[in-house]
């Protein structure tokens, strides 16, 4: 089996390129990556891309048909991946997550590539009530990211030959990565606790979220490399998650909080409705795929947060205007003459030298 690993060098990637070296030792895995984010190593013992086969360097925007030939599933990773990055980069976002994703599914299966698995979100759920959101459900998207990963989905569907195609509508990430974010909730009030002190809730704590831990978003990579047309059809959208694993923001804060003793925790109780609040139906996903269900419990992510971090040394209360958050890292590039707006790099030999 070989497989390419796009946006490898991310948050989640480490995790995937664990876990399916572990599941498929003698598989050929291959990593492409524009290492935007190749710098941002966390406490990492050795490189995540030991694991890999092979690492390559360069923008999804220009991958084509000829550099997918001989692959058996790809995994596309590779995305502007939050709310304040795709605000900040609008039209970029709209270039990298949705252009450039249906124009390497496209490529993949004129190449031949029999599985292709897509990173996406259930952000595109939005602001939901009635209940958890099931995959047929009404759409709500309220950022450009979420728009963007909606748009991928529905021009997916149209792709046509017999390649599997997988979307993966992933709950919020969280958890310790050898390239850690802390520009997700869970993640940030874990690193609150540890610089601060105090977690403050900018919400009034009511609004949903599910979560998922990269090690179970690699789970699920896993099935979805693998998976049959007859489970769940040729072109499947499945809420990727547990439904155990909905929580309000308050619940969150609360569980931070005893982990780490004496920590306080303010809410906002006149804040505004929040933008974002869903709770998911998962109920799909264990149908489909019963031995890659989540596994690890919000306890033991923060623990390994709490570990992890403690084990850097972290201490920053200033935090959100560190390396450790995604959009800081691209405005640094882009202050610094390496990246364009339209976040291409200047001079190609920046990346390797960033990547290095």
């Amino acid at each position: 089996m070989k497989i390419l690993v796009t946006g490898n060098m991310g948050y989640v990637g480490p995790a995937v390129v664990k876990r399916l070296r572990e599941s498929f030792p003698r598989a050929i895995l291959h990593g492409f990556d524009n290492a935007y984010f190749a710098h941002c190593l966390t406490g990492a013992g050795q490189l995540p891309e030991r694991l890999l086969d092979r690492q390559d360097f360069g923008d999804v925007r220009a991958l084509e048909a000829g550099d997918l030939g001989g692959y058996d599933a790809v995994v596309h990773l590779a995305a502007v991946s939050n709310d304040p990055m795709g605000s900040r980069f609008a039209g970029v976002t709209r270039a990298i997550n949705q252009d450039a994703s249906i124009a390497i599914a496209k490529a993949a299966a004129a190449a031949g590539v029999a599985n292709f698995v897509f990173a996406s979100s259930c952000s595109v759920y939005g602001v939901a009530e009635g209940g958890p959101r099931r995959e047929g459900d009404p759409l709500n998207p309220m950022t450009d990211y979420a728009a963007s990963k909606i748009g991928t989905e529905r021009e997916l569907a149209g792709i046509e030959g017999d390649m599997v195609v997988t979307c993966l509508r992933f709950a919020t990430a969280c958890g310790m990565s050898d390239r850690l974010r802390l520009d997700l909730v869970l993640n940030d009030f874990v690193a609150c606790a540890l610089s601060q002190g105090e977690i403050s809730v900018l919400s009034d704590g009511t609004p949903w979220r599910p979560l998922i831990d990269t090690a179970d978003m690699a789970r699920a990579i896993e099935w979805g490399v693998t998976r049959r047309a007859g489970n769940g059809g040729r072109n499947l959208v499945v809420n990727a998650g547990a439904n155990s694993a909905n929580y309000q923001v308050r619940d969150l804060a609360a569980a931070v909080a005893e982990a780490v003793p004496g920590t306080r925790v303010s809410i906002n109780t006149d804040a505004p409705a929040d933008s974002r609040s869903y709770q998911v139906d998962f109920s799909r996903f264990a149908e489909l795929a019963p031995a890659h269900l989540p596994q690890v419990t919000l306890a033991q992510s923060i623990r390994q947060l709490v570990e992890g971090l403690r084990g850097m040394g972290f201490a920053d209360a200033d935090f959100r205007n560190s390396p450790l958050i995604r959009l800081r890292v691209l405005t640094d590039h882009i202050a610094r003459g390496r990246l364009s707006t339209s976040l291409h790099w200047h001079d190609p030999s920046d990346l390797g030298a960033v990547a290095a």
